[in-house]
């Protein structure tokens, strides 16, 4: 007996992901059970690696979906995408915290 996967579209993924993350910011806020809410954060952390490293979605597309997400269920964020550092900046802030 063969087992056979379909491969889902990219589109389908993206979706599926967009409900784990919708799912796991309504858990936050509605003060679920802290083990509930880092096993929904594992899951959609996987999701997403797995999507990076196949390349079915970049770091910027994954970031606005879970702003987008996160302001469905939170309200506005306080900064935008673009006045978060890349991690190229992040080192340098570490390294700079890091010495004083």
């Amino acid at each position: 007996m063969s087992t056979s996967t379909k491969a889902l579209p990219k589109e389908e993924l993206l979706t599926q992901l967009r409900a784990m993350i919708r799912d796991l910011f309504a858990a936050q806020a509605a003060g679920q059970v802290q083990a509930r809410v880092a096993r929904a954060h594992g899951y959609v952390d996987g999701f997403m690696r797995a999507l990076l490293d196949t390349g079915f979605a970049g770091k910027r597309e994954l970031l606005e979906m879970v702003a987008a997400e996160r302001e469905r269920v939170s309200g506005p964020a306080l900064r935008t995408l673009e006045q978060v550092p890349d991690e190229g900046e992040l080192l340098h802030l570490r390294e700079q915290t890091t010495a004083a």
